[in-house]
């Protein structure tokens, strides 16, 4: 005769989690490390031209983006770091922008000018002359690579 045996029952042990707020704490601080914080939000998408010979920037922590692009309805658009202006009030902005710094900031501050590449250079000149009014003597022109 066949003996039929009872199992126990199976108990499954229970998940350890006390190493589980450790594990969560590295990958936020992994995250907050590795991901880059954007300062402003463009309003204007410019298509960059296109460069063969391009030079990495360096000291962005003393330099402001201006976008300059057209709009849907083919308005052109300016734009200093998050304010939308209007040509003849940039070098007011600038003027303020330069204000806040030191005396050895304000010399090396820069304006990184991201133009769509279809900007007409008038534009770009009228831009350079209210920069110009404020003082504001370090420009560098954005682009992409090849």
């Amino acid at each position: 005769m066949i003996k039929v045996r009872r199992h126990k029952p199976h108990h499954v042990p229970t998940l350890n989690l006390t190493s589980m707020p450790d594990l969560i704490f590295t990958v936020l601080f992994f995250f907050m490390i590795v991901t880059h914080m954007r300062k402003e939000t463009p309003q204007v998408q410019p298509q960059l031209p296109v460069g063969t010979k391009l030079v990495k920037a360096t000291n962005n922590h003393l330099a402001s983006n201006l976008y300059i692009g057209k709009t849907a309805n083919g308005e052109t658009l300016i734009q200093l770091d998050d304010k939308v202006v209007k040509i003849e009030n940039l070098s007011a902005f600038a003027s303020n922008k330069i204000a806040n710094l030191s005396e050895d900031d304000a010399s090396l501050y820069t304006i990184n000018i991201r133009a769509d590449k279809n900007t007409p250079m008038g534009v770009i000149h009228d831009v350079k002359q209210e920069l110009r009014k404020a003082g504001t003597l370090n420009i560098r022109y954005n682009g992409v690579e090849e």
